[in-house]
């Protein structure tokens, strides 16, 4: 069993954390995000350190005990840091562009796809062909890559669609003559 509770969250410098009424707060140079806690696990700061410590010897308070480290690891990095997904548009004519505050796609439809670029999220193509999504919300990131891939998901005969750059896609063999 995991035990990624035990070990502290560093804070790096140039970030300000704080817990007051059951919510921890991480302010940094790129923005900053709030988080409640739950009532299973104790968190405080110490030093340069948040410590995460369960309340009890429940099962409940065991596991939150490692997704409240985590959640904090990751609330911290993204104020600090911030995450971002590469997304790789492959297939004859599919490219995308940004224009104003919507992400254009043409992925072989008869329409072009509009996604609305939400709010905390920066969209950019490097290439027509690469898409990347910044952010400082961990899951708000993935969740918006995950969006933009669903509208063509990569298909196993020809590679076309949309995927992660660390994505392989596992391709099968066509029909034989």
């Amino acid at each position: 069993m995991s035990r990624v509770g035990k070990y502290p969250v560093e804070v790096p410098a140039g970030v300000t954390v704080s817990i007051t009424d059951g919510v921890f707060r991480a302010k940094g140079k790129l923005g900053e995000l709030s988080l409640p806690i739950s009532s299973h696990v104790a968190a405080e700061v110490q030093d340069s350190k948040v410590v995460v410590q369960p309340v009890g010897t429940a099962s409940q308070a065991r596991m939150m005990w490692g997704t409240t480290r985590a959640l904090i690891a990751s609330a911290v990095k993204g104020v600090s840091e911030g995450f971002s997904k590469t997304l790789e548009i492959t297939g004859t004519g599919y490219r995308a562009a940004v224009q104003g505050s919507n992400l254009v796609l043409n992925l072989g439809f008869s329409h072009d796809v509009v996604y609305p670029i939400p709010a905390g999220i920066k969209i950019t193509t490097p290439r027509p062909t690469a898409v990347v999504v910044e952010g400082i919300d961990k899951q708000q990131v993935g969740q918006v890559a995950l969006d933009i891939r669903n509208y063509r998901k990569p298909e196993p005969y020809k590679g076309k669609g949309v995927r992660y750059d660390t994505e392989t896609i596992r391709r099968k063999e066509g029909k034989k003559k």
